[in-house]
């Protein structure tokens, strides 16, 4: 039987905002797995429990750049140490600066683009220069770019969030759909571009809940593709309600007003990274222990 500790159940607890004791059983059922206890919360108290796929922790900045014909265009995200420095004039200007550079000069990768010309040296000379001024670490985490035939529209929120899309139709319309994604964080288009690993969490999850539901299986078959067809319409931009009028989906808007789009870039601050949190006060019981 696998340990559980208090740092365990206090990660699960903040992954999932569920109740401490409830971390506490789903460790202990999951045999100290994470991942496994976080399937065994969400089974339990349902959409509660993945409150953490939206919360993001390391911070920085989305930058995005759109050439004046509206065909080239990038998205960047850099990252810092603190919100501060996120909030930086500098800062700011070389997540500016470095989008405006990717669009155009269409680097092949974080790599390539770090070696690049830039400024009085390289991409990275410049990101080394800039830590040294800033006192914070600097790093260029991802950036993608889109040139097109048709037409590019962006939308960022607060710097944290940033949109970029392809799409036919109005410039108005353009904005609309990038606002849409930065809204509802679609993951992919349609539920063909939806990763087959998410598809198999939720129907492990949707079979756990409807198993329990003691029903023949025919009924819990039918249960379980209906759980797995809602989730694809949530997180598929195309089915999803258009936030300007919940009445339509935007497939629906996009056909009214004889547009379409072919892709976006969604980048959110920080997704997917897990920033340390120090306990100052746990830290000064264990120097104390150890002293002992």
């Amino acid at each position: 039987m696998a340990e559980i500790t208090a740092s365990m159940v206090k990660e699960l607890r903040e992954k999932t905002d569920a109740p401490m004791m409830e971390c506490k059983k789903a460790l202990t059922e999951a045999e100290g797995d994470l991942a496994r206890a976080e399937e065994l919360l969400r089974v339990k108290l349902g959409n509660k429990a993945s409150k953490a796929a939206a919360r993001v922790t390391a911070e920085g900045l989305i930058g995005l750049f759109i050439s004046a014909d509206a065909k080239q265009g990038a998205v960047i995200e850099i990252n810092c140490e603190t919100d501060f420095v996120a909030k930086n004039p500098d800062f700011v200007g070389f997540v500016n600066d470095l989008a405006q550079f990717v669009a155009t000069n269409n680097p092949a990768d974080v790599a390539a683009l770090s070696a690049a010309p830039f400024g009085e040296g390289t991409v990275d000379s410049t990101r080394t220069a800039l830590i040294g001024k800033i006192g914070e670490n600097i790093s260029i985490r991802r950036f993608e770019r889109i040139e097109t035939q048709n037409k590019l529209a962006s939308y960022v929120h607060g710097g944290r969030i940033g949109v970029l899309v392809e799409f036919s139709g109005a410039d108005e319309l353009g904005k609309d759909l990038a606002m849409h994604i930065a809204a509802t964080k679609p993951k992919a288009l349609n539920a063909a571009g939806v990763p087959e690993s998410d598809i198999a969490t939720e129907r492990s999850v949707a079979e756990q809940k409807a198993a329990e539901s003691g029903k023949p299986a025919d009924i819990v078959a039918k249960m379980v593709e209906g759980s797995v067809q809602k989730f694809l319409k949530e997180v598929t931009l195309l089915s999803q309600p258009f936030v300007k009028n919940d009445k339509q989906t935007v497939e629906q808007l996009l056909k009214e007003k004889g547009a379409s789009i072919a892709q976006f870039k969604l980048y959110v601050v920080g997704e997917g990274i897990e920033k340390k949190v120090t306990d100052f006060a746990a830290e000064v019981a264990a120097a104390a222990a150890g002293q002992g």
